[in-house]
């Protein structure tokens, strides 16, 4: 007997997910379509660049998640925005609507009863209000001021219920109207950076290769330096790597474990008490600038197959940054 569960027969299931998929994809296309043919797409992201309040969005059912997602989407992009339960919003939370905000009403059907209340209170409070809606004869997209058409022919659903293709499409409507914002604001990575300090995606646009040198310790020896001095600057400070400074202080070259085993390897065991860390520096070490961002350091490392850089401070030696340090910071 197979350990694995038995799926209905007459359900073909790869091909009844794919139904679904390409039906999501005609309806964008029909979005699509829609947002070209009328200009209030356009006046509605003019009207929300002069905004000097918040976008509040909001809906009810499965609209209130996609709103609730627009209002993560928008602040995450540089538009202030907080999202407003609809039903909630007629016992008291209208009260965080204030009068330079823009409401965006999300709703397939434009006539739900939550939002049939919640429009002539709106209207009496004189506020923006722009409807994203699949129905645009609706009564929310007549009294709205901008109407965001997000059409569909039908749910993809079997029964033609669960919201599925009508989500999808007022989804995909709220994110191209954040982008175009974020576009029209010129809105940089590392503007995104700073609203996304945490995680992985953060530190990628924020983090800089000073910031994780500083942490380490920063082994060096002179040019003469001898052998045994090399071997313990190398052990104690635990980077796999020595830089080699000159009398004035300059950068000389490195010392890595590798140039260790590959001299061990060419040497009388005579030779060694006469050595110094000019006999077996490499010249030319790998260098990166403190102020790069630590994910150039990484495709530096990658690119060069080593797993240590040393990290220059206007030209001058200012430590090492290791594949560890990248590693623990989860950017590998």
């Amino acid at each position: 007997m197979s350990d694995f569960p038995v799926l209905p027969a007459p359900i073909d299931v790869p091909a009844l997910a794919r139904q679904v998929l390409l039906e999501e994809a005609d309806a964008l296309r029909d979005v699509a379509q829609a947002v070209a043919a009328t200009p209030d797409f356009a006046q509605c992201v003019a009207a929300l660049l002069g905004l000097r309040g918040r976008v509040v969005a909001t809906g009810v059912g499965k609209s209130a998640h996609i709103a609730s997602k627009l209002v993560a989407t928008l602040n995450s992009t540089g538009t202030p925005a907080l999202f407003m339960h609809a039903a909630d919003a007629i016992h008291g939370d209208l009260g965080m609507i204030q009068a330079e905000d823009f409401v965006i009403a999300i709703s397939k059907s434009g006539d739900t009863p939550e939002i049939k209340v919640l429009v002539p209170l709106l209207r009496r409070k004189g506020v923006p209000l722009a409807a994203l809606v699949s129905n645009a004869d609706s009564y929310l997209a007549r009294q709205a001021q901008y109407v965001l058409h997000a059409p569909i022919r039908r749910e993809a659903c079997p029964h033609d219920l669960a919201p599925t293709t009508s989500t999808t499409a007022a989804m995909a409507l709220g994110d191209a109207l954040a982008v175009c914002l974020l576009e029209c604001r010129q809105f940089s990575a590392q503007d995104f950076a700073r609203l996304h300090p945490g995680g992985t995606l953060g530190k990628k646009l924020y983090l800089t290769v000073g910031d994780l040198s500083r942490q380490n310790q920063r082994p060096q020896v002179g040019l003469a330096a001898p052998l045994r001095e090399v071997l313990f600057e190398i052990s104690g400070k635990r980077l796999g790597a020595t830089a080699v400074l000159d009398t004035e202080g300059r950068l000389a070259g490195i010392i890595t474990d590798g140039d260790l085993r590959r001299m061990l390897g060419r040497c009388q065991l005579a030779e060694l008490d006469t050595l110094t860390a000019q006999d077996i520096l490499t010249p030319t070490p790998a260098t990166i600038g403190q102020e790069e961002f630590a994910v150039e350091a990484l495709r530096l490392m990658q690119q060069r197959n080593i797993t240590q850089l040393i990290v220059l401070d206007g030209g001058q030696f200012a430590g090492f940054i290791h594949l560890h340090d990248l590693l623990r910071e989860g950017l590998v």
